[in-house]
Parts: structure tokens; sequence; C-alpha cells
């Protein structure tokens, strides 16, 4: 089968390549990709910068969002059947989506929404299961709570604006004065326009922040916390957290303990909190999802959709910030949202 395959870490690691099908294991199902999104995490993955956590042998094939059609499953598989149209975040070490046919362990896989098409389908595993991490499962954000969306058009924080409203937030975020009213229409109460406005010169008394910047950006957002509020980063600094999550040996602790020192004594300093964000696999909370999705209380924003030849193409599309607002999604199929 044709799959892109990270040959060696860089940016020019990224090559085609025929490579064996993939064969199921006992509790792996099958899925024939239809199309698959691209992340940011895709960029950091074939870099190399998590490669002493993240133990990844060149060469593997790349990407970690997914919809397709089940086509064979494993013995022990008891959720899905052959013919089914699913869509996945495969979990860490199993990824390779962006391929024609990956296994995936069962639990990580859920039916695709009815109400999206493959190409939307695929567009949403990985954002929406770090959204409700975010929200629900780690800050625990309910009616009343305010929260600041940073880079509220892009894939990520368009399905946080969203889930936070849902939840009954009270939503700011900051965006490009031409993306206001998108985000409006997601639902975001209060818009900045970073490149006009200084967010920490206007905002004030938020429960969570969400940062997808890191640097300045992530130590102005300490400040307009409430006492006790929470600073997400979900472009680092790591965290000892992180390490922990990833079953890393105790020295990696120690070494992320280290380089999130500087905003997590400022954080201290101001009354509030740091943490680092990597999301993790879901089936079952992806079930849970495509119901949203289906209620029409989420819906996914797409920008552009490349063909899966060009998904080489697709991941400089994205790294060269030219992706206006939403995900950028490749599909094995005729287009089903046309560039």
């Amino acid at each position: 089968m044709k799959a892109f395959v990270v040959e060696h870490y860089g940016k020019d690691g990224l090559r085609a390549k025929d490579v064996p099908e993939p064969r199921p294991g006992p509790r792996d199902v099958l899925v024939k990709v239809a199309a698959a999104g691209i992340n940011p995490l895709d960029k950091l993955v074939r870099d190399g910068e998590f490669k002493q956590l993240l133990k990844y042998r060149p060469p593997f094939v790349l990407g970690h969002d997914v919809a397709g059609t089940v086509t064979a499953v494993g013995e022990r598989v008891e959720g899905f059947a052959v013919g089914d149209e699913v869509y996945s975040r495969p979990r860490d070490l199993r990824i390779g989506t962006f391929a024609e046919y990956i296994a995936i362990d069962e639990d990580d896989v859920a039916r695709k929404p009815a109400a999206l098409t493959m190409s939307e389908a695929a567009a949403v595993p990985l954002v929406s299961l770090a959204a409700w991490q975010i929200l629900v499962d780690t800050a625990r954000i309910g009616p009343g709570a305010k929260v600041l969306v940073h880079g509220g058009a892009g894939g990520l924080g368009s399905t946080l604006i969203q889930l936070a409203k849902y939840l009954g937030a009270e939503v700011a975020t900051t965006a490009r004065g031409s993306a206001e009213p998108l985000v409006r229409s997601l639902g975001a109460d209060i818009v900045v326009d970073y490149t006009k406005e200084d967010f920490s010169s206007v905002l004030s008394g938020y429960d969570l922040v969400v940062d997808g910047l890191g640097g300045e950006n992530l130590m102005k957002s300490l400040t307009v916390l409430a006492p006790g509020g929470l600073a997400l980063g979900v472009a680092g600094p790591p965290d000892a957290g992180f390490a922990r999550q990833l079953g890393a040996p105790r020295v990696f602790e120690a070494l992320l303990s280290l380089l999130s020192r500087k905003v997590r004594r400022a954080a201290g300093k101001a009354g509030v909190r740091y943490s680092f964000f990597f999301m993790r696999s879901d089936g079952k909370r992806l079930a849970h999802l495509a119901g949203l999705y289906d209620a029409g209380a989420l819906r996914p924003v797409i920008d552009t959709v490349f063909p899966f030849d060009e998904t080489p193409q697709a991941m400089a599309f994205v790294e060269a910030g030219r992706a206006k607002a939403g995900k950028v999604v490749v599909s094995a199929g005729m287009y089903e949202n046309p560039r």
C-alpha cells in the first residue's frame, strides 16, 4: 500500500513509500482510510521533538487523525464489524493515518458521526478529544466559568470555543479581525484582535487560559487569570506531569520540571497554576463526542482539503501558516470540501 513515511527525523524526512498492508492484531480493526487530518503534532513528531519520550523508530508512517471504513477485525474485537464507518485518533506509538490502511486498537475507535462527511470526521478526533480533556477532565469547566482560548480560529481553538459554550462558560478568544465573524458564530463572547490589541491589557479574571503559542504569550496569559486559575500550555514548555503521562523514567520528570521552572515560578508568584497538556486516545469519549456533532452542538471547521497524494504539500501548507481557519485534511476520494 502507499503511505507517507518518516524515513529520518527532520523537515525533509517525510517520503511516499510502498509498505506492507498492516495485519490487524486480536483487538484491532483494520481501517481503509478515507481521509486524514493534519495536526501541528505531525510536524513535532516528524521533526523528532519528542523522540526521547515517544520512541518512534524511523521508518514509521505519520498521521494522527483518521476516518474510514472497517475492512477486517481481529478475533477478539466485539464492538465493530466489517463495513462500519469509523473515526479515530490512534494511540501514541501506533499512529500512521497517512496511509491507505491502518490497524487500530478497538479501544481507540468510534463510529463516525452520521452527520459528518469522511473529510469532516477526519478533522475532529484529536481536537475534540483534546478540547474535552482540557475543559472537562482537567479544568472542570461548568456554567459561569470564564475561559480564554488563544487562536480561536484554529482547529483546536474553534473546537474549544464550541465546547466551552456548550458547557455554559463565558468565552473570550484571540484572533485576527478577519476571523471575528467565524469565532463569534462558534460562540465567542469576546474577541480580541491580536494584531491591534494586547489581550493582557483588556482581559482579567479568567478561570482557564488555553495557550498554543508559549513564550511571552504564555507568560502574559498568567496575568489574566483569577486567583487559583489555570493556564494550560499545548505548545510547551512540557512539565513533569507529561513525563508521568508517557510513563517515562524519573530522570525525564526532573528534566521537564527544569524546562518548565520559569513559567511555574511565575504562576506561583501570581497565585495561579500552570500545566502542560498532551491529549490521550479514547474511543469511548469519541463515541460521546460523535453524539454532540450529530446533535449540532459541535461542528467541524475545515480550511482546505488536499488529495491524499499531496500529503506533504498539505503539511507544508499548515507549517507555512496558510490555513486561515480550522483544519487541513487529506482525502483519498473525491473532494467533499473542494479547495
